[in-house]
């Protein structure tokens, strides 16, 4: 995840554990790929035989992902935060006033995949994307594959009892030429291990899924 500060002491963020971020990491690493993990205050541990780069909110990420390219591959499974407050207060907002609730101002966060996957002659080989939802998986997830313009997405479903914190995961792969494969139920380093052998064999011209 990342986290959005409202003020020195408070932020916005979600429940991605990092599970499947790190799981995909290793999988690339253990296949010889050389891999520069930019990661959110992440509950996982670091995946093994990855350059690690830390980072807390969505400003952050963009830059090290920036600084972390040219690449082969990008693979964007961070749970990024699509707002942020415009103008943190500098001390802790206390409760004056009555206990009213105070305003917030929100301002879009940069939007990664997007920037990434149209960098035109900079841009990686493979831009894969993740898309997490809580309805209507397919018919979204086709939605952001166009809008974003990466080359695959993995779509899941999520909600109070589903993949985030999980150790499994149900995942569908879609692909830019329309193809869609529903992995069906798997742990969550199953799938990090099935897509680091679709990543190497689409560099070995074999990319199907």
């Amino acid at each position: 995840p990342t986290r959005e500060p409202i003020d020195p002491v408070r932020y916005i963020s979600n429940a991605s554990s990092g599970k499947q971020g790190t799981a995909i990491a290793e999988a690339l690493a253990q296949l010889g790929a050389r891999v520069s993990f930019v990661t959110g205050p992440a509950e996982a541990a670091d995946p093994k035989g990855c350059a690690i780069i830390r980072v807390m909110t969505a400003d952050q990420m963009a830059a090290a992902v920036e600084t972390a390219l040219p690449a082969d591959a990008a693979i964007f499974c961070a749970a990024v935060a699509d707002w942020k407050i415009a103008n943190p207060a500098a001390g802790k907002l206390k409760k004056d006033k009555g206990f009213e609730a105070p305003e917030l101002d929100f301002a879009p966060n940069p939007d990664i995949l997007a920037r990434v996957a149209g960098l035109g002659e900079a841009r990686p080989a493979l831009v894969v994307g993740f898309a997490a939802e809580t309805e209507n998986l397919l018919d979204n997830a086709r939605k952001k594959l166009a809008r974003k313009g990466c080359d695959w997405l993995v779509a899941n479903e999520v909600g109070a009892d589903k993949v985030f914190n999980r150790d499994a995961t149900h995942v569908v792969l879609l692909t830019r030429d329309g193809a869609e494969e529903d992995w069906g139920e798997m742990s969550k380093p199953a799938v990090g291990a099935r897509l680091a052998e679709r990543v190497a064999g689409f560099f070995a011209g074999k990319a199907q899924p």
